[in-house]
């Protein structure tokens, strides 16, 4: 008898073994994440916040190189984010000195409730940020660099620079005065 119930306890173990792997599994694997934040087959390093919006300001990126300006302006309002970076697939604003990232850092609208000097909260502003994507050679705003992984908010006349590159991009909109 004790042969039947060792059988019958293997038999039931086996069942119950069975009916698990047929049981979907709910735990978070990550793979979802992985797959949403693709981008041309490469995983982008952010995710755009939920309070992502593009502006309403026509910003504007100025490059400098040694105090010269270079090309054109660079127009930034077209969309809600641009990434910057050496990884010429993804980047929207390629950045090929050698001591860039592949993502450096990117540019974020957001849209936020701005506190005014009464107290008060005013209207919702969209206003541009920046992040350093967790680069080698960090991003500067004014000369100082940034903490990675965190927004900072740009103001009008800011001047950005990434890593040791010499470019700086001096951020104006069409209506600031010169």
């Amino acid at each position: 008898m004790s042969n039947q119930t060792h059988h019958r306890e293997a038999d039931e173990a086996l069942t119950t073994k069975k009916k698990k792997e047929e049981e979907p599994c709910f735990e978070l694997s990550g793979k979802l994440a992985e797959e949403t934040n693709r981008y041309k087959g490469i995983t982008l390093l952010f995710n755009e916040p939920p309070e992502a919006r593009k502006p309403i300001d026509r910003w504007r990126l100025y490059v400098f190189k040694d105090g010269e300006p270079l090309n054109k302006p660079i127009c930034i309002h077209h969309q809600s984010c641009y990434l910057f970076g050496r990884e010429r697939k993804i980047a929207d604003i390629p950045t090929d000195h050698p001591s860039c990232s592949k993502q450096h850092a990117v540019i974020q609208y957001r849209e936020v409730e701005k506190e005014k000097s009464d107290g008060m909260m005013g209207k919702k502003q969209v206003r541009p940020y920046i992040m350093d994507l967790g680069s080698t050679n960090k991003t500067c705003i004014n000369g100082s660099p940034i903490e990675p992984q965190r927004y900072y908010e740009l103001f009008e006349k800011d001047t950005i620079k990434f890593g040791n590159s010499s470019r700086e991009y001096v951020l104006l909109h069409e209506n600031s005065t010169k």
